[in-house]
Parts: C-alpha cells; structure tokens; sequence
C-alpha cells in the first residue's frame, strides 16, 4: 500500500520547514492561506527566474542634477565668479522684428514721420542700450565692447521692420545678452517713434540667432541655418559688422 500524505500531513511538514528557518506565527498563517509560499526579492533585486525589472536607483542625488548658473546652492541669486576663465574673442547676433500696418511702414520708409528718421534714431538707441546691458540686467557682467553695430532694415513682404544686432568682445563671457539688449531696445524705440500714428505695432521674435567664442564653443539657431552658413563664409571688403566685414551693402532707401 503506497503512503499518500493527507493535507494535514502536508500542513504540519510546512509549518516545521517555516520554524526551522526562523520564521513565525505570521509565516505558517501564510502557508495555510496560500497554495503555495513565494519568497519576495530584496528591494532593487531581479525576481527567481531572471524575470521582470530591478527597481530604478531613484531620483538624482542633487548634487549631480544640472542647476542655474546665477543661483547658489542655496538658491540665492548671485553673480557667476568668470575670474578664472581666459579671455576669448566672442561674438553674438540677435534679432527682432516689429510689425505695423502698410501705411505706417510707408511712412517710416519715405520718413514722413514727426519724430524724424525712425530707422536711423533706432539703430542709434540700440548701440546705446546695447553698451548699459549690465545696468539693465541685475547679474549681466559689464564687458568692454570691441564692436556693436544695429541695422534696422524694411521688409514689406514680411509686414514690418527687422532688427539685426551683433556684439563683440574679447572677455571671459559672451555678448549675448548685449546683442538680445541693443535689439530690443532698437525695437521699443521704433514703437515710441510710431506710436502716434499706429499702437497697433506688434514686437516679436527677440531671439539669439548666433554666438561664437568661448568654452562652449560656437551656437546656431537651429531654423536659422541659412544666416548660420553666412556668417561662415569668406567675408569681402564693405561695411563693417561687429568684429568683422560684411560684404552686403545696405541700400540708401533701405528697402530690400
């Protein structure tokens, strides 16, 4: 007669492996509950048969996470200490562009405006707005400019006026705030020259098209990659532009 063992039988054998290995009261309650009894893996260790997931190590220790250069580690704003940096030639294009109405873009072309030459007096408030960035922005450092030149150019076809900023420097940080600077104030001051007849006018677009210089290396906008490829190419004798000769002459009337 072959010995079968009956479910109490079974039970019992259970319970006496659970105690042999230390576990209690609350492990032979678990056997009588369950079919069978599963060991769980340690936290972060792969389940028996290789199957599933280890759990992810958790966030980033804070120390690694990437963190804003103008804030300490207590997140208080502070000046970025550049002393120990060399100085490098650099130099930064922005953009902007300001559109109004066709009549009021006739009448800044042909200069029949109150306030006189919007296009001349533009380019002149962005070379001098450009030159006090580190008045305007709280943590900007103030670097001696080797060149800074603003073109305020018409384009009917787009609706409005674009403005073109490069800056320059040999320093231990970029221009690109000064760039973004001189264009912005280039365009504030076209919408205070036009206001009286057009407070419609619309800013827009203020963007770093380029820079160049410095441990990061150079930078293009990425949609912009036709003024990218020219900015690279040989350059012939016109005009001067920060840091450089531009071989496009700008026409009298100053409309392309």
């Amino acid at each position: 007669m072959t010995d079968e063992l009956t479910d109490d039988d079974v039970r019992a054998r259970d319970t006496a492996d659970v105690a042999a290995e230390g576990g209690g009261p609350a492990d032979a309650g678990g056997l009588e509950r369950g079919d069978q009894r599963r060991a769980r893996p340690a936290p972060g260790a792969t389940p028996p048969g290789g199957l599933g997931r280890p759990r992810t190590a958790g966030p980033v220790p804070r120390t690694e996470r990437r963190r804003l250069s103008h804030l300490d580690r207590a997140g208080r704003p502070r000046m970025v200490d550049v002393s120990a940096k060399p100085p490098t030639a650099r130099r930064a294009v922005s953009e902007a562009f300001v559109s109004m109405s066709p009549e009021t873009l006739s009448l800044v072309i042909d200069g029949g405006n109150e306030k006189g030459d919007v296009l001349g007096v533009a380019e002149l408030a962005g070379v001098m707005g450009g030159k006090r960035t580190s008045e305007l922005i709280p943590l900007c450092h103030p670097l001696p400019l080797t060149d800074l030149v603003v073109a305020v150019t018409p384009d009917r076809a787009g609706g409005g006026l674009r403005v073109r900023a490069e800056a320059a420097t040999t320093g231990p940080t970029g221009v690109e705030m000064e760039a973004l600077t001189a264009a912005t104030v280039a365009a504030l001051t076209v919408y205070d020259m036009v206001k009286g007849v057009d407070r419609g006018v619309e800013i827009s677009a203020v963007r770093l098209v380029s820079k160049t210089g410095g441990k990061s290396g150079d930078w293009h906008r990425g949609t912009d990659a036709s003024r990218a490829r020219d900015d690279q190419r040989p350059r012939r004798s016109g005009p001067r532009t920060a840091g450089q000769i531009c071989g496009e002459r700008r026409r009298s009337g100053r409309d392309r």
